[in-house]
């Protein structure tokens, strides 16, 4: 039986286990993409410095870095009984990051 809610007042939120589910989607992408930066470094370096390893490495680390600023303030922002929906600028960039970090991992392989 559902208990009836008064008109004008608002029902509180069970935010049940919808926000930890999706905190630990963000948590497990971020460490995948720092995964994917250490290696994609490791194979660009491990064949000895060289200036486009240098550029990779560096490119690694700064969409690495945006991808995690991103990750960071949606994983706080889901701390709250309401989290705000995901702008579309922050969910461009995050896309955007793993994107290219997965395309840097995969050009370090070859």
């Amino acid at each position: 039986m559902t208990e009836a809610v008064p008109e004008g007042s608002f029902a509180v939120r069970d935010p049940g286990l919808q926000p930890e589910r999706t905190r630990l989607a963000w948590r497990r992408t971020t460490l995948t993409c720092t995964v994917v930066a250490v290696l994609a470094a490791r194979t660009a370096l491990h064949r000895g410095p060289s200036a486009a390893g240098v550029v990779a490495c560096a490119l690694a680390l700064l969409l690495w870095l945006g991808f995690l600023a991103v990750a960071h303030r949606r994983i706080t922002e889901l701390a709250v009984a309401r989290p705000r929906t995901l702008d579309a600028r922050a969910a461009t960039v995050a896309s955007l990051c793993a994107g290219a970090l997965a395309l840097c991992g995969l050009v370090a392989l070859f």
